[in-house]
């Protein structure tokens, strides 16, 4: 009667734990829905003498005064202190529309030291297909500055050759998206995993109805859809916010070799082992001694060499792990034995040689 007692009580705590459950639009994206990365080159004008140099520059400057028919002497190279030649970066959203602003990062190409106080001069932003996407012009805004002496010291803070233009850039070609033709909508999850793949189709045919949803692999899982765009948009929106148990992750460690740091997933275990480290430390010392000739004699100073060398072992203390060890118990012997970052990668990495270590390592 106990032991039903006791095993009601751990189903009831089971039961009562609260579940981490994740919305699907935090899990998956939709296939098709994606953004487009946008490069253009253009002129930086109005700078006060931080201007670049390159060749490239003065090219591109000539260039745009033919465009204004404004002819330069050939073998006359205007001095550009105020120009710099920059490259423009921007991100086209999915579903952006002809008319929309869009932000643009404007970095210099040449040997300009700033370009605080600098206007860009409208400049095409292009897709990897070559097409013209957006049209880009606008005034910077510089984050870092720089300071110079006559003496040729020079301070600068952060980057003073980047800058941002908000709303910097028109679109004025839309990207078609494929949101809107087929009879099914795809999720594709952002971690791959068999299960979680299994819990979401379960989750939205529960919601939805059987048959509705069905799994391509470990990633992609798709859904039946109307074919309607606004009922489309709707029956996303549906979608999204069904929540799904993830999958717990594989066993792993991850190991910085950089910065020494650590991280042991949760469901990392230990076979039985038992382990010693120890530190040795070499001191070595120099301590020269001189010594004097006696009085009235023909002798020399000397310098008589005078090594010290001494070895110190820390105390290796020996710990065992035992069967399926948790990670619990992993950060307790650890402690214990007050190991350092370097001293735990060394333990782990012997571990997991031994084959005692029931993880993936992965070293960065």
């Amino acid at each position: 009667m106990i032991r039903r007692f006791l095993a009601l009580c751990v189903m009831l705590a089971v039961c009562a734990a609260p579940v981490m459950a994740d919305r699907l639009k935090d899990m998956a994206k939709v296939k098709g829905v994606r953004n487009n990365q946008l490069v253009g080159y253009g002129l930086v004008v109005g700078l006060d003498g931080t201007g670049d140099s390159a060749p490239f520059t003065n090219q591109t400057f000539r260039n745009m005064m033919n465009q204004f028919g404004i002819t330069l002497p050939e073998g006359v190279n205007p001095n550009l202190a105020n120009v710099a030649a920059v490259t423009v970066s921007a991100t086209l959203p999915a579903f952006a529309k002809s008319g929309q602003e869009i932000d643009i990062t404007v970095s210099s190409m040449g040997n300009a030291d700033s370009l605080r106080g600098g206007t860009l001069l409208m400049t095409p932003l292009k897709g990897a297909d070559g097409q013209i996407y957006a049209m880009a012009q606008g005034s910077l805004v510089v984050g870092g500055f720089g300071a110079g002496g006559q003496d040729g010291s020079r301070i600068t803070v952060n980057v003073p050759s980047v800058g941002r233009i908000p709303n910097g850039a028109t679109i004025e070609r839309e990207v078609e998206s494929p949101f809107t033709r087929g009879d099914t909508i795809t999720f594709n999850l952002m971690s791959p995993d068999f299960t979680t793949a299994r819990r979401v189709v379960e989750a939205i045919n529960e919601r939805l109805g059987p048959d509705m949803a069905y799994a391509h692999d470990a990633t992609s899982v798709s859904v039946r859809a109307p074919r309607d765009p606004s009922q489309r948009v709707s029956f996303l929106s549906i979608l999204e916010n069904i929540e799904v148990n993830p999958a717990e992750s594989s066993a792993r460690v991850v190991i910085n070799s950089r910065t020494g740091t650590i991280v042991v997933g949760q469901n990392v275990k230990v076979s039985p082992a038992a382990i010693t480290h120890g530190n040795l430390t070499v001191t070595i010392q120099e301590n020269p001694e001189v010594e004097q000739p006696n009085p009235f004699t023909d002798g020399e100073t000397a310098v008589e060499p005078n090594t010290q060398i001494a070895v110190t072992e820390d105390p290796a203390r020996m710990f065992q792990f035992g069967p399926a060890t948790t990670l619990n118990e992993i950060v307790q012997a650890v402690n214990q034995v007050g190991a350092a970052p370097g001293d735990v990668m060394a333990v782990l990495e012997a571990l997991k040689q031994a084959g005692a270590l029931r993880a993936e390592l992965i070293v960065i």
